[in-house]
């Protein structure tokens, strides 16, 4: 998963809510890269990678290019619990 977001703060925030979210089902990431960072992080979750980048950082590694070969997968909000 690649996502873009437009602040160090927006960075962080992004991290947190899928770490949060995640720890509560159980699952832990294998790795984490750049929590020190306000660039980019990188967190490992076995079957599935996300990256977080900054608008500009994402240009510059273009991820999507070195996988350009992979099937995307269009994302939608899940519904909301009533």
């Amino acid at each position: 998963m690649i996502c873009t977001v437009d602040s160090p703060r927006q960075l962080r925030a992004l991290w947190r809510r899928i770490h949060d979210d995640l720890k509560k089902a159980g699952i832990r990431p294998l790795g984490e890269e750049g929590l020190d960072a306000t660039k980019w992080i990188l967190c490992d979750y076995n079957d599935v990678i996300v990256h977080i980048f900054l608008a500009e950082f994402r240009e510059f590694y273009d991820l999507e290019l070195l996988w350009g070969d992979a099937p995307r997968v269009k994302w939608q909000q899940p519904p909301k619990k009533s």
